[in-house]
């Protein structure tokens, strides 16, 4: 177990989840966000807790040394690159920096044609939000490197739990792409996530990247069917491939562009991770809730 601060910049649903797992050990732990929601949600989970805005110029300022930093911060909404990123490293003080680990995504692997990836496939991101991630990693391997701070790099599929589900857009009766068309995805439940950022922060590995998932990648139709399933919604209608391109949105269009299969081996060996629910099925169903709440869990 470390003994700097653990300070987590972006503290929303993910932060807070980890936030938790430090708080049962006893750990000192600072939560670092933009909104006001999350800022009185950290509050009342007891964590000193600061507002930042990445965005714009302004100080931040750790103490002491050995600090531990998570990042789950998204990027901007636009462009190719992760200003954000860039913005806090430049303000950091390398000196109080022992660890930093950064959330990613799998989507910097770009469409690979429903084949499995691992570490040691090359990254060929298409899509802007993509190409954001990958911008992240290099910034945090360049600045990591010059100042001699260990990093891991955790690259991320679509997270989900049972209050993180696109119930409104089953509501909505928006229709997915039949399932003999739909493409490979990969997710991993929001709780198993908080477990391996906390054992990524406590880990003695250093300078790696590690992909995250669950054993059971699926057809992101099959997620939907899933989730109305235990939401006891209707199973979306399903449509081809040639008319989702003509009526499902831009953003939709441009997840269904990407086929892949994630391995999670290296995960599960340094981070020495057992996966709490290794499918969607044990996610879903195991000790279910009397109710559902809606969240935005679109893969």
């Amino acid at each position: 177990m470390t003994h700097g601060n653990i300070h987590i910049m972006g503290c929303g649903n993910i932060g807070q989840r980890v936030a938790s797992l430090y708080l049962d050990v006893k750990s000192n732990v600072e939560a670092w966000v933009k909104s006001e929601a999350s800022y009185l949600a950290c509050q009342r989970m007891g964590l000193k807790t600061h507002r930042i805005d990445l965005d714009q110029s302004s100080d931040l300022k750790l103490t002491g040394n050995g600090n531990q930093i998570l990042y789950t911060v998204a990027p901007p909404p636009h462009g190719k690159k992760d200003t954000r990123l860039e913005n806090l490293l430049s303000r950091l003080g390398v000196d109080t920096v022992d660890r930093f680990v950064l959330i990613s995504t799998t989507g910097v692997y770009g469409d690979c044609r429903g084949d499995w990836v691992d570490e040691t496939t090359p990254i060929k991101p298409r899509v802007d939000r993509a190409l954001r991630r990958a911008h992240a990693e290099a910034c945090l391997q360049a600045w990591a490197d010059f100042h001699s701070v260990d990093y891991l790099i955790l690259r991320v599929p679509g997270i989900y739990a049972r209050d993180r589900l696109p119930l409104k857009r089953l509501k909505a009766g928006t229709p997915v792409v039949t399932n003999a068309q739909a493409p490979w995805t990969n997710r991993i439940h929001a709780d198993d996530l908080a477990s391996i950022c906390f054992n990524a922060l406590n880990s003695k590995i250093s300078r790696e990247i590690i992909n995250v998932a669950d054993d059971a990648p699926g057809s992101m139709t099959e997620y939907f069917f899933a989730v109305a399933d235990f939401a006891g919604l209707p199973r979306p209608r399903e449509i081809s491939l040639n008319e989702a391109q003509r009526t499902l949105s831009p953003g939709m269009l441009s997840y269904l562009a990407e086929s892949r299969r994630v391995r999670n081996n290296k995960m599960k060996k340094l981070l020495n991770i057992s996966l709490r629910y290794p499918s969607l099925k044990q996610g879903l169903f195991k000790k279910a809730p009397l109710f559902v709440k809606e969240g935005s869990g679109e893969i």
